[in-house]
């Protein structure tokens, strides 16, 4: 029984999803006056996306996975698990070029196979964190490829989570990645530590808000009834990958390969402040920057208590809840 209780458990998050995911893809559709012919293969292909994202977040699945299936035969897999959600959306729409197909392989493959090319090693490690995030910085990139048929809805983020899925299982399954702790939903030891470096980066992050005349309130009733969406999305997305990248691969490589985990702290730390260089305008936001880099020493610090990213997580999830329910 025991040994079936994952499968349990990834059934029910993914037919709970599916269940979700569906009813707000069809009410938004018609709430949008959005045709059916178009409105359905894009919601079919998030609800594909989600079936394929769910997998790096349950180890027993990975475990089991991973060994049955050769490493080559399971990067192929994984690639073209990545390429599918958009080729069904695309195709059935009208929205399938080429070139934006090719490029999109490209990634994929690189991504994908970049292990079975060649063994771990710095280089290796640091040049596909490079590949991951250039498109992400690079906005263009998804823009242009995953292109909506609906003005009203972007399916950018369609690549954004083939992104964070593809590269987090292909770091867990190919690569083989220990101790990360990736996962959806923290222990209550990972929610009491998350808490509690939230509650010290926060006089800090107000202090450096107000220093860098940051600070703007503008809370309303329909912001903190959205608050508790806005931060399990923050959670499951943004502060999974994020947190995953930067403290589950980045910091700790830095950590294991000078053994100084102080030095790995504060250069994991600095590194995601400088990745937030283009978020907003105009760049290079120096201010976004530095605060992000704040944040990013304490979320260092909750991975290194916790072990694992989870409760990193929790803090960069409330950190950036507060900010987008009180603050713009």
């Amino acid at each position: 029984m025991g040994g079936t209780r994952w499968l349990r458990g990834f059934l029910l998050a993914l037919g709970a999803g599916w269940i979700l995911l569906s009813g707000a893809g069809v009410y938004y559709a018609k709430s949008k006056g959005i045709a059916p012919a178009l409105a359905a293969p894009v919601i079919a292909a998030f609800l594909l996306e989600y079936a394929f994202y769910l997998v790096p977040g349950f180890s027993e699945l990975r475990v089991w996975l991973s060994d049955r299936i050769p490493v080559r035969l399971l990067a192929l897999y994984l690639a073209l698990s990545a390429l599918a959600p958009y080729l069904l959306y695309s195709l059935a729409t009208g929205q399938f070029r080429v070139q934006s197909g090719v490029r999109l392989a490209a990634l994929v493959l690189a991504i994908s196979f970049w292990y079975v090319w060649q063994r771990p090693s710095p280089t290796a490690d640091l040049t596909i964190l490079a590949l991951v995030v250039a498109p992400l910085i690079a906005k263009l990139f998804f823009r242009q490829i995953y292109t909506s048929p609906i003005p009203s809805v972007d399916d950018i983020y369609l690549g954004h989570l083939m992104l964070i899925r593809l590269t987090a299982s292909v770091m867990l399954m190919v690569r083989e990645v220990e101790g990360t702790g990736f996962g959806f939903w923290p222990t209550a030891k990972e929610w009491s530590i998350g808490f509690r470096y939230f509650a010290f980066y926060l006089p800090v992050g107000l202090a450096l808000s107000v220093g860098l005349r940051m600070l703007h309130f503008k809370a309303s009733w329909m912001s903190l009834v959205r608050a508790p969406f806005r931060f399990l999305a923050a959670l499951w997305v943004i502060a999974l990958f994020e947190e995953f990248l930067s403290r589950g691969l980045l910091q700790r490589w830095i950590s294991d390969w000078t053994g100084r985990p102080n030095l790995a702290l504060l250069t994991a730390s600095a590194l995601f402040g400088l990745s937030h260089l283009w978020y907003g305008h105009p760049f290079p936001n120096w201010r976004q920057a530095i605060l992000t880099a704040a944040l990013g020493w304490f979320c260092g610090k909750a991975y290194e208590q916790a072990g694992g990213i989870r409760a990193a997580m929790v803090t960069h999830a409330l950190a950036v809840t507060v900010h987008q329910t009180l603050f713009s």
